[in-house]
């Protein structure tokens, strides 16, 4: 079975986790933990009781449980406010993202398959073939909650392997690299995205390569 939360995508099975298109890696006891918290959501589950069950062999601290759970923010790019992993007072932690289940690379029926993401510290969203407004307003796809960003900010299309991005008459701007547009551009792989206060990386879906004929 398979998690997607936040622009990530948590695969038990096999025990890989992807941000965005790509694979990252978190140390055995930071895949443990998230593995429960994620199975356990949203009950928050005790201190006592994720050192037990992590640690089941060993006496420590509540300092490496802090360390294992830093590492797991860390590396979701979640924020200290918990959009992911909530810190309960005194008590211990809980998984607290909106989940979806589904395969990391094989969308479910009637959703769209990514081809693109917009990769930030904080987050990645995905971006699919067609046309997605991205801004303030909550009824959006692409939703962006900051005061800095219009409504409707800009407008993101996307056909084949070409993709533009138009800024639709925004208070604070769109800029692509240091340049704030005022047409259509094209997008390209790794190009900055800035959007209000949020600054994003185009990264694309990546594409096996075709196996080599021998001879």
């Amino acid at each position: 079975m398979s998690l997607r939360f936040c622009g990530c995508t948590l695969d038990l099975e096999a025990r890989r986790l992807f941000r965005g298109p790509d694979v990252v890696h978190l140390s055995p006891k930071a895949f443990e933990m998230l593995r429960m918290l994620a199975e356990n959501r949203p009950r928050p589950m005790s201190k006592s009781e994720l050192l037990t069950r992590v640690w089941p062999d060993a006496i420590v601290t509540e300092g490496s449980l802090a360390r294992v759970i830093n590492e797991i923010r860390d590396t979701l790019g979640d924020d200290r406010k918990g959009r992911i992993i909530r810190t309960v007072h005194t008590h211990g932690y809980a998984f607290v993202a909106q989940v979806e289940d589904g395969s990391p690379h094989q969308p479910g029926p009637g959703r769209k398959r990514p081809v693109c993401w917009l990769i930030s510290a904080a987050q990645s969203l995905p971006l699919h073939e067609g046309t997605q407004i991205i801004g303030r307003d909550p009824a959006l796809d692409l939703v962006l909650d900051s005061a800095k960003v219009s409504r409707h900010h800009a407008r993101i299309e996307i056909k084949g392997t070409q993709a533009t991005i138009e800024d639709l008459g925004s208070k604070n701007g769109t800029f692509v690299g240091s340049t704030r547009i005022e047409a259509p551009t094209a997008l390209y792989h790794n190009d900055n995205i800035q959007i209000g206060r949020f600054r994003f990386v185009l990264q694309r879906e990546q594409v096996p390569e075709s196996t080599e004929t021998e001879g």
